[in-house]
């Protein structure tokens, strides 16, 4: 499991954005920096610097991965044919963690990724643990049965905030997610804008 070493709220603040639309965000009511010295931190970026930042971004939307469990999806969308950018963001949303916070199973991605490890979710029948695990069109996604009324959960599939996407079709009577196919940039449904052309500008660089 990846350690989380900031709370959401702080890479929100760290990004200047409120990355995941969530209502209780510090950004919605201040939209500089933390720390000190956090409202001096608005000089305008360099290339180099907006580039750092879509990366983190993208890395903070998805549960804050590791630099080297980023770079390793990267590494893996640039040898797909095809634009890079959006290979990346097809691979990020297989996840079993992001499908399983698509579905809104959960009410975070953090949430979505200790569920997984806390084996409360099967695919195509098989308990599976592991957040990063790649899921593929069609795949079954279930919450299992003594898992369902968990507090999070009933929380979660009662959330206004955001909706399900079309690539996940979900059926709340069983609490199973459909993976119905590999979405594009275009399809997932970021509550800010998201520029993986950046990420490869930054990869390509450095």
């Amino acid at each position: 499991m990846t350690k989380r070493t900031s709370a959401k709220y702080k890479i929100d603040r760290r990004m200047g954005e409120n990355i995941w639309g969530r209502p209780k965000s510090p950004v919605n009511k201040r939209e500089y920096g933390p720390g000190q010295h956090g409202q001096r931190r608005k000089n305008k970026l360099s290339d180099f610097g907006t580039q750092l930042r879509a990366k983190q971004k993208l890395k903070g939307y998805y549960g804050d991965l590791t630099e080297k469990q980023f770079r390793k999806i990267f590494a893996e969308a640039e040898r797909v044919k095809g634009d890079t950018g959006e290979m990346l963001v097809g691979l990020l949303e297989r996840r079993l963690d992001a499908i399983v916070y698509r579905a809104k199973f959960v009410p975070t991605i953090f949430a979505a990724r200790q569920f997984v490890n806390h084996g409360h979710v099967t695919v195509n029948g098989q308990r599976v643990n592991i957040g990063s695990y790649r899921c593929k069109e069609g795949d079954v996604i279930q919450v299992r049965e003594k898992s369902r009324q968990l507090a999070l959960v009933l929380e979660a599939t009662q959330l206004a905030e955001r909706d399900v996407p079309d690539y996940i079709e979900v059926d709340y009577s069983k609490m199973t997610a459909t993976f119905v196919r590999t979405p594009g940039l275009g399809d997932v449904p970021y509550p800010v804008q998201m520029e993986p052309n950046l990420v490869v500008e930054f990869y390509a660089k450095n």
